[in-house]
């Protein structure tokens, strides 16, 4: 299978710690022994300071966009590092760099790529644009729900859904000031567009990617396949 995997900053790099780019080479590199694997980091709370800071000094939305792709880049960096010469050594600028690099057998990781797409935007561009098999979105949610959890306690969490359900989930949570959604509607766009099979999962702890990646490469042949998070269908 070629997987394409999006790690939100916000579990990877939210207090940049080591361990946290060490657990996630570790699981990659499991994965890699059996699947091509291409990741997509964020850029947490470092993206989101810095845009802070650009937007109080004047910066318009593009600029911030490219402040905030050069600390994803960082991020895939540090991830590059982490995996040593299991990895391709530079995060690719582009969606053609992306599929040359996937060329050379090696675990690719990249960051942002254009101003105006979020890191799970470009995740599904990019399984749009290589076919892959299977996009997990790894974030700090435990997957899609009805309604912002935070704010609605009645709010409902979905076990699978359409992807056409998807952006309408999207579009009404984002509507709502202050409300967050684990997948950004233009992600949810591509991902209906092109029926991506999908799993939207909790991802601070690594070994839950894998084995949520591991049951869906066997579900054929385990038709009771549980996700740690919301399942997308076409």
């Amino acid at each position: 299978m070629l997987i394409v995997l999006s790690i939100g900053g916000s579990i990877l790099a939210n207090e940049l710690r080591p361990e946290s780019f060490r657990g996630y080479a570790s699981v990659l590199e499991q994965l890699a022994k059996e699947h091509r694997v291409i990741v997509v980091t964020g850029g947490g709370a470092a993206a989101r300071d810095y845009i802070s800071v650009a937007r109080s000094t004047g910066a318009n939305e593009v600029e911030c966009d490219y402040i905030g792709i050069d600390i994803t880049r960082l991020n895939a960096k540090l991830l590059i590092s982490a995996l040593a010469d299991r990895a391709y050594p530079e995060p690719p600028s582009d969606y053609k760099k992306a599929q040359e690099a996937l060329s050379s057998g090696k675990i690719v990781v990249m960051g942002g790529v254009i101003p105006g797409q979020t890191t799970d935007a470009v995740a599904a561009i990019l399984t749009e644009y290589l076919s892959a098999d299977l996009l997990v979105i790894a974030t700090a949610v435990d997957g899609v729900y009805s309604a912002d959890p935070r704010k609605d306690p009645a709010a409902i969490k979905y076990e699978t859904m359409s992807a056409k359900q998807l952006v309408n989930t999207v579009m009404a949570t984002e509507m709502k000031a202050g409300s967050k959604s684990p997948v950004d509607p233009l992600a949810a766009k591509i991902i209906e567009r092109c029926n991506i099979e999908t799993i939207v999962m909790e991802g601070s702890d690594p070994t839950n990617v894998y084995d949520v990646v591991l049951k869906e490469s066997n579900k054929e042949n385990d038709k009771k396949v549980v996700h740690r998070g919301t399942r997308i269908t076409s």
